[in-house]
């Protein structure tokens, strides 16, 4: 049996930044992998969703925008393939990045399947490893469809794994995945049918948002269908019928189901520790990140609280600042996480949504600042595309509980406001702060 400091379950981008940094202060650690270096956010997520959507976004300015300035623009065609294969090229370095990264830190790395023996061993391919400290970081995977003909659906795996692009693809989900694939896909050149259960997508997001991207999707020419809740899918030769329970049909080259995701914890041998599961299935923590068993911990979307990966790498690091360089009061703190959302245009938001803020402090406490202009980027353009901005107040200092907003470079905009909002800004603050003109930014900071 080899013996440890810390065992990391999960070479994903949560548990790469905790073995490091334990690391580097010191520690013997074992990361344990049973796929891909980088987990779900380098193979299958952040990284080349975010490849994909530049990709998209370059098509978009070329073929919609680019006239209006002047500039005469042919676009030959996409080389889908070939851009899938350079893609894949720069997760490759990526990984030899991640390894370099690991040896630096004299982290040992083993590909394999861990599973507990018992709460301070694992085994995997049938050695055993000790560690008084265990974190699983095992991150999740998307569910599945439970229809008739669900099978034939991709899910977000699926998309990466295409070397074609789909003609005509029907995207079944109301989150941010379906939000972001329908918009990549589109851009790139697919007739898109974006179908979700309810009025509008994007049910936890502030209003403004939901109808914002809806508004602008259907402007865009993506073919949307609100209050469809598909019942079956059926094959026939190279193309897919979804059958709606509202006795509606799409006939599509793809399917893609970008619904929910639950934690990966099967084979993992919770069942020899004392690892208490949430009602969900997600394993339960506190906000140290402990289990319910000692010595054991959890990150990630392993524990279904916030799943993206600067938060698991945020909680990682943390642990590892806790257990091995004395800072034993550190946690992460889950309230007023920056996230942005890459459609077309892009959706970002902090805080508390107007109806959230309503509820939490009363309306009588609560201010809204909004603003809907055409940005700059279209001022030429006979393409209108609306940009939308809110900050949520609450108080009479209005105090910044809530910040949202959609439209070209708010991605790159969120950054600096989640650090004034974090130390607590008040609008009289964003006031205070001489605009930056012409932008869409100085918009925050001039709302009346």
């Amino acid at each position: 049996m080899e013996t440890y400091d810390y065992i990391v379950i999960g070479g994903g981008s949560g548990g790469i930044a905790s073995a490091n940094r334990a690391g580097m202060h010191g520690a013997k650690v074992l990361l344990i992998e049973g796929h891909k270096i980088g987990g779900t956010c380098v193979n299958v997520g952040c990284v080349p969703k975010k490849v994909m959507w530049q990709a998209s976004d370059m098509l978009e300015m070329m073929n919609r925008d680019a006239k209006s300035y002047g500039i005469d623009v042919e676009v030959k065609g996409l080389d889908f393939q070939g851009l899938v294969e350079r893609r894949e090229k720069y997760i490759d370095f990526l990984h030899t990045a991640y390894h370099r990264g690991l040896d630096s830190n004299h982290v040992t790395y083993l590909e394999g399947h861990a599973k507990f023996v018992n709460e301070t061993t694992v085994e995997v391919a049938g050695i055993e490893y000790t560690a008084p400290n265990i974190l699983i970081a095992t991150g999740g995977h998307a569910s599945g469809m439970k229809i008739p003909g669900g099978e034939y659906a991709i899910d977000s795996n699926g998309f990466f794994e295409l070397t074609e692009l789909p003609q005509k693809v029907v995207v079944l989900g109301a989150g941010y995945i379906a939000a972001e694939l329908s918009g990549v896909l589109h851009g790139l050149g697919a007739e898109v049918h974006w179908a979700y259960r309810k009025e509008r997508p994007l049910r936890t997001f502030d209003k403004m948002l939901q109808e914002g991207l809806v508004e602008i999707y259907e402007q865009a020419g993506l073919h949307l269908h609100s209050r469809s809740v598909a019942a079956k899918i059926e094959k026939h030769e190279d193309e897919y019928t979804v059958f709606f329970e509202n006795g509606e049909s799409l006939t599509a080259n793809c399917v893609i189901f970008a619904g929910g995701r639950k934690a990966n914890i099967k084979g993992l041998g919770l069942d020899k520790t004392q690892v208490a599961l949430d009602e969900r299935g997600f394993i339960k923590v506190d906000k140290f990140q402990n289990t319910t068993q000692k010595g054991i911990y959890a990150i990630g979307d392993v524990i279904g609280k916030v799943d993206l990966t600067p938060v698991a790498i945020a909680a990682g690091r943390r642990l590892s600042e806790r257990l091995f360089n004395g800072q034993e009061k550190l946690f992460l703190d889950y309230d007023l996480i920056p996230t942005v959302i890459f459609t077309h245009p892009p959706i970002a938001t902090i805080g508390l949504t107007e109806e959230d803020a309503w509820a939490k402090y009363g309306e009588q406490e609560v201010k809204i600042y909004q603003s809907k202009f055409t940005p700059m980027y279209f001022a030429l353009n006979e393409h209108r595309q609306k940009a939308m901005m809110k900050l949520v107040c609450v108080g009479p200092e209005e105090k910044i509980v809530g910040l949202h907003g959609i439209g070209i470079g708010v991605d790159e905009m969120l950054q600096g406001f989640a650090v004034a909002i974090k130390m607590g800004a008040t609008k009289a603050d964003f006031d205070n702060t001489v605009a930056i003109h012409p932008t869409g930014s100085e918009e925050f900071v001039t709302m009346r």
